[in-house]
């Protein structure tokens, strides 16, 4: 188990130095006039823990010790040396230096490699001096071929060299010192990067060093390693750890995140070092993954340079050789063919560039950067746009500490001085890593638009040529760069980091909306204009090929747009104004006197004493920052080998911040406990609890993610309709998986079952040249100012004879116009919602019929008519191909069926382009589907149904086929208005199937969220709190907690053992904090308190299946398969409504229920019947009235929304209940005065799942898979 305990702040501790015999020989020669010395430095001893070993206990074999940070290590065998009896001999022992010394065994953590270590603790050699020198610190990172890095701080600091000693009467021994000094090094090696804390540290043990002798230095060092070896790390969030080391108090940071390691020096170093555009340089350098050497006269400034470096980059990760300080002897590693970023002493700079070839040259303490082949840097810069806007950020940056000080009064208490340099520092160090975040959102913000999360392709060539001419080279070599790579894997594992958070928030609402819609690229005419505003010359589109993505949208095509987004998010320094988050600071107790094991224990009760009392503190009032204590006792009590306690805490993980759990090392504790702890265990039912839940978990295979990233390539084999898919997908043409299949019927025309990969290429180069020529169409400003701002043009005919005269036909998603010849104008020749008939006429000419077009529009007389010739056919289908989808998508009032015919006539064209051949038309045809179903299925949306629909939205949109709507929750915008501004709209939350939430802005119905992953199962039921959180019951038995400020899912309440199918609150109850119920389908019904979050009452409903529970006047109502049961406060049925016997006998059970207290009535409606049931609740043998739903074949969802009870059904087959061969959904409004049915409204193709209303003004349905959407209807 101890491979997985967290390690302490001291990983090793190791002193370097020269060996006594080699010190002898120098002093001896000292003697003999020699005057200059160089020497080996060589580890004298090392120190790990543990430190202190715990008595074995009877029920304990040494193998299930819990050693204090121990882990497996291997050995480093130290040289057998003869034993001096001087007292400098004490120098190379340790404990038992009266015990004869042989061959010792030291015992190193694997990751260090002690044969270098020598060299990195003295980079530039180990001398022995005449004089003392002062103390010097430097920085060391080790990376293991695996990335880990381990850390090091190394203080050198220089000791006279001890002769020998002579004795007084009484007894002392002193000293001969002779005139010379040798240095020796004490270097602290830790897993984390605490540079500044690790400094602070051995800064505190110089001040014994300069005091002690130098036989006791190994004492003191022992000693003083192993207090941080008591020291724990601090767990991921806003809690650091505080300690006292005489004289100082040190601060350990935590990591902001999880993924990103704890900054614990000052990141403006490099500002101070470079100016911005040379700092950009040097970024750009290690974006294409160049052969980077830095150097310095200060091997300190080498590695803090380079460290603050990488964390700039972040989230890209550095993947290459990483070596801040190179010892001399170590030069020879600059030979290196591959990427690599290392260190050099200033020395060495002539000799470096004279002797090395393509390596970039940059010296720290000059502020310059050049090649070692030419002199002058000639790489690809970074894009100007994102540049620009790094370079202003720089200038609000204030990185001198006593400009910023200098009007405070001065401080009296160097710890109080300290606190504050390091408050200073934080916020800076925050702001400089939003801004260099901000960079690389800049840099990298469009990679989304050419993923493929399905397939996992990332399409390169058309990222590239969406790039400006002047970038490319730039974008060319990083896409290239392992650090790219490994950025692409987690875009495409949708990884929620701060680039993700940042690149949402920055998103304009334009993208948000075109977000909602698969709108097809094309420049619309506000960016055509945009684009002259902002001079960008016409030869910037010349013929390059655009995005192919019709069906997603963000539309960032053109430089102007990125310009222009950078501006709006940059210019406002909106990035700047977020201020870090609160801190919290815990202290740890003082160090015990003696490190004995008692010492020790004692230290750890008095930790998780204090634990405690902080826990005690913020019960109720920080769950975030109560789960970080939680985690430090629960580490504390597993080094302390309690480990029902540290399962204890670790279980309180799971309602206060599941992101912090730590799954192995619980998973080792419950593997760990002894048959009397098991028993203890399964007493205690949190614990029971959560031993099920682990075993549960490492039952299920362990399934490796998708780590892998394709780049598209064009086929080279015959595509069969299988892989046709995947290839359509993969290059992003359309991912709609029923479209495909259209268009692999259009491409083999019926003849045969595969699409030749030749065929495939000139149909996709046919699409990329469609593409291009409709963004290089240059309309005249006079056109645009007809069109609205939105309106992109889609094709475009050639010059040809029309009824309104000579020009072209031009076609956007909303009408035809006229660009006509000569000096060019505009005649708008129809809208498409006003056609009333499209046709092709043939006018006799000679011996031949030429065909022509006919459009025939509403409120016109004149019919319009051009001789398209060639074209006619193909333009006949594309006219009525948007004219079809206008229609169902006004009648629908849901825009995905305009931009679906969009899709669809676009591939008709490049069908018709790449097949060329007299069955073209015919192939083209097939496409045609909008048109094809009016045919089919009546286009006319009744008349209620229209005016109640207010709007449809999807919210499967970036998937390859619909997902059932099993939830949805409307939240209002005071639940979240605490943020800012933005927060204050109302949400939609909506349950997908798999676990997967999605987030509307429910004031514009734009996606603010695409992916909230709650589980892996169905959700069953959502419900709101007022303490900005949303719950969410799923069929794995688990209630998830989504907060919705962060929109993360951190909390989970375990305590149902089956299917959580049904949440409620009672809003009346304001005395009591809001009673909070959930119930799971075994009849378990539990009440919360959801402020802690701990049951209050639990009680249990026997029945078949307990499916949905609501409290009414602060009643609770279950709606169970067989009955509706009301419940007394105790929890026992007050009455049992039974299922009427007529239903019975059909094996139906209630769905769904409504109580109406005021009237007296229970309102049931059965999942197999197609009537509600009324009943009074005073008399419920038998139900009063019975409401026949026609059409209906099942009740599925009930809500009361002011007076109305809206009810979701299935539709029954043969009664209007088949949409395109489909089963349809029916919203009916039954009138609860007159029991009659007021509206039947239709608009779903598949049953309706659930219902939810939304303030008393509308109510929101959703459908199950075949359909997939959410309707929103208003409410009268």
């Amino acid at each position: 188990m101890a491979e997985h305990l967290p390690p302490a702040l001291l990983e090793a501790c190791v002193v370097v130095g020269a060996s006594i015999e080699k010190l002898r020989e120098v002093n001896q020669s000292t003697h003999n006039g020699t005057s200059k010395h160089q020497l080996e430095p060589e580890v004298l001893y090392v120190l790990v823990p543990p430190f202190i070993s715990r008595p074995q206990t009877k029920n304990e074999t040494k193998n299930e010790v819990v050693r204090s940070h121990g882990k497996k290590r291997r050995s480093f065998l130290r040289k057998k040396r003869e034993q001096h009896p001087s007292a400098a001999a004490t120098l190379i022992q340790g404990e038992g230096a009266s015990e004869e010394r042989g061959s010792e065994d030291v015992s190193v953590p694997k990751d260090i490699d002690l044969m270098a270590l020598p060299q990195l603790c003295f980079p530039g050699g180990l001398q022995v001096t005449n004089e003392q020198k002062d103390e010097e610190f430097h920085f060391l990172v080790f990376t293991d071929v695996f990335g880990n890095k381990t850390h090091g701080v190394v203080m050198q600091c220089y000791r006279p060299i001890v002769e020998g000693t002579s004795v007084y009467e009484n007894g002392a021994g002193s000293f001969k010192f002779s005139k010379l000094f040798s240095a020796y090094s004490f270097c602290i090696i830790s897993k984390y990067p605490y540079f500044k804390a690790l400094k602070d540290c051995l800064s505190c043990l110089l001040i014994q060093l300069r005091t002690c002798r130098l036989s006791d230095m190994e004492e003191r060092v022992k000693e003083f390693a192993a207090k941080l070896a008591l020291v724990p790390i601090p767990p991921t969030g806003q809690l650091h750890l505080m300690f006292t080391l005489h004289p100082l108090t040190i601060v350990l940071p935590s990591r902001e995140d999880k993924d990103q390691p704890a900054v614990d020096l000052d990141l403006h170093l490099p500002f101070v070092c470079f100016r911005p555009q040379l700092l950009l340089q040097v970024l750009s350098c290690l974006l294409q993954e160049q052969r980077v050497v830095l150097f310095s006269a200060d091997w300190a400034r080498l590695t803090l340079v380079a460290e603050s470096l990488l964390l700039y980059l972040q989230p890209l990760s550095w993947q290459h050789p990483y070596v801040p300080v190179l010892a001399r002897g170590m030069l020879d590693f600059l030979m290196a063919p591959t990427a690599f970023l290392m260190g050099c002493h200033l020395s060495h700079y002539e000799e470096v560039a004279i002797e090395t070839n393509d390596l970039i040259l940059i010296n720290i303490d000059n502020g310059s950067i050049s090649t070692s082949c030419s002199g002058t840097l000639d790489l690809p810069e970074i894009p100007a746009p994102a540049a620009d806007c790094f370079t202003q950020r720089c200038r609000s940056l204030q990185i001198h500490f006593d400009l910023d000080q200098c009007h405070h009064a001065s401080c009296t208490d160097i710890n109080e001085q300290r606190t504050q340099r390091r408050v200073w520092q934080q916020n800076l160090n925050h702001d400089i890593q939003r801004i260099t975040l901000e960079l690389i959102v800049n840099i990298f913000r469009d990679v989304n638009s050419h993923l493929n999360y399905e397939h996992r392709v990332f399409n390169s060539e058309e990222f590239l040529k969406t790039r400006e001419p002047a970038d490319q080279l730039f974008y060319k070599k990083v896409l290239e760069t392992h650090i790219f790579h490994f950025f692409l894997k987690d875009r495409l594992n949708r990884k929620m980091d701060n680039f993700t958070r940042m690149e949402l928030s920055t998103r304009s609402e334009m993208q948000r909306m075109k977000a909602m819609v698969e709108v097809p690229r094309r420049p619309t005419m506000q960016e055509i204009q945009a684009r002259r505003r902002s001079s960008v010359t016409e030869n910037i589109l010349n013929k390059r090929l655009g995005m192919s993505l019709p069906n997603l949208g963000d539309d960032q095509t053109l430089s102007f747009q990125r310009n222009a987004l950078l501006t709006r998010i940059i210019m406002p320094d909106l990035a700047l104004r977020t201020s870090p988050k609160s801190i919290k600071v815990f202290k740890l107790p003082d160090f015990p006197a003696s490190l004995s094991f008692h010492s020790v224990q004692s230290y750890y009760s008095e930790l998780i004493q204090l634990l405690g009392k902080a826990i005690f503190s913020v019960q109720n009032e920080n769950s975030t920052l109560l789960a970080r204590f939680y985690y430090l006792r629960g580490f504390v009590n597993t080094l302390c080998s309690r480990r029902l306690d540290a399962l204890s805490d670790f279980q309180n993980l799971y309602k206060t911040d599941t992101a912090i759990f730590p799954t192995q090392l619980v998973t080792l504790l419950v593997d760990s406990l002894h048959r009397d702890e098991r028993q203890q265990a399964d007493r205690r039912p949190e614990l029971k609890r959560l031993i099920l839940k682990v075993k549960k978990e490492n039952e299920k295979m362990s399934v490796q993610p998708e780590d892998h990233v394709k780049k598209f390539s064009l086929p080279r084999k015959h595509l069969h309709q299988e892989e046709f898919v995947r290839c359509v997908q993969e290059c992003g043409i359309v991912k709609d998986i029923a479209t495909i299949h259209r268009l692999f019927d259009a491409l083999t025309n019926g003849q045969q079952k595969h699409v030749d990969p030749e065929l495939f290429r000139v149909f996709y180069t046919f699409w990329k040249e469609t593409e291009v020529e409709a963004q290089d169409v240059n309309l005249p400003s006079e056109v645009i100012d007809h069109l609205d701002n939105s309106e992109c043009v889609y094709k475009l005919s050639s010059c040809v004879k029309t009824s309104h005269g000579v020009g072209k036909i031009a076609m956007t998603q909303k009408r035809l116009f006229l660009l006509t010849e000569g000096r060019p104008g505009f005649l708008e020749i129809t809208k498409f919602r006003d056609i009333q008939e499209v046709k092709i006429a043939f006018a006799p000419f000679l011996l031949v019929r030429i065909p022509s077009l006919r459009i025939q529009t509403s409120g016109r007389t004149e019919v319009f008519e051009a001789n398209l010739k060639t074209e006619t056919e193909l333009w006949n289908l594309v006219v009525k191909e948007m004219w079809a989808g206008r229609k169902m998508a006004d009648q629908h009032k849901d825009p995905q069926y305009m931009t679906q015919a969009l899709t669809n006539v676009l591939l008709m064209d490049a069908v018709m382009g790449c097949l060329q051949t007299q069955r073209s038309i015919s192939a083209a045809s097939k496409l045609a589907y909008f048109d094809k179903i009016k045919h089919e299925v009546p286009m006319m949306v009744p008349k209620t149904t229209s005016e109640t629909l207010k709007h449809k939205i999807n919210p499967s949109l970036d998937l390859a086929e619909p997902q059932t709507v099993h939830v949805l929750l409307y939240t209002p915008g005071q639940l979240t208005c605490n943020d800012s501004e933005g927060e204050m709209n109302p949400k939609l939350w909506v349950a997908l199937s798999g676990g997967r939430v999605v987030v509307f802005d429910a004031a514009s119905w734009s996606m603010l969220q695409d992916s909230i992953q709650v589980g892996e199962s169905q959700l069953n039921c959502m419900l709101a709190l007022v303490q900005d959180q949303v719950w969410i019951g799923s069929q794995d038995s688990v209630i998830y907690i989504i907060d919705t400020r962060s929109m993360t899912c951190n909390k989970q309440l375990t305590e149902h053992r089956h299917e959580v199918t049904g949440l409620a609150v009672d809003t009346r109850d304001q005395h009591n904090g809001q009673p909070t119920y959930s119930c799971s389908c075994d009849g378990t019904i539990l009440q919360w308190d959801s402020s802690s979050l701990k049951v209050k009452r639990q009680f249990h409903l026997s029945c078949d299946r307990l499916s949905s529970i609501q409290i009414h006047d602060g009643i609770l109502w279950c709606c169970c398969s067989d009955s509706i049961v009301e419940l007394k406060k105790s929890g026992t049925p007050q009455r049992r409504i039974a299922l009427p016997d007529d239903l019975r006998s059909m094996l139906s059970s209630f769905s769904s229920f409504i109580v109406i207290p005021e009237r007296g009535q229970l309102w049931t409606g059965c999942a197999d019947s197609g009537e509600l049931c009324l009943w009074h609740i005073n008399n419920h043998r038998r139900p009063f009235k019975r409401i026949s739903l026609t059409g209906s074949s099942g009740v599925t969802c009930m809500i009361r929304v002011k007076d109305q009870i809206w009810v979701g059904c299935r539709g029954r087959s043969g009664v209007g209940g088949q949409c395109d061969g489909q089963l349809r959904g029916q919203v009916l409004v039954v009138d609860p005065e007159s029991h009659t049915v007021a509206k039947e409204l239709q608009a779903h193709s598949d049953s309706v799942q659930t219902l939810c209303p939304a303030e008393d003004r509308y109510v929101l349905s959703g459908s199950a898979q075949r359909d997939g959407k959410i309707a929103i209807w208003k409410v009268e």
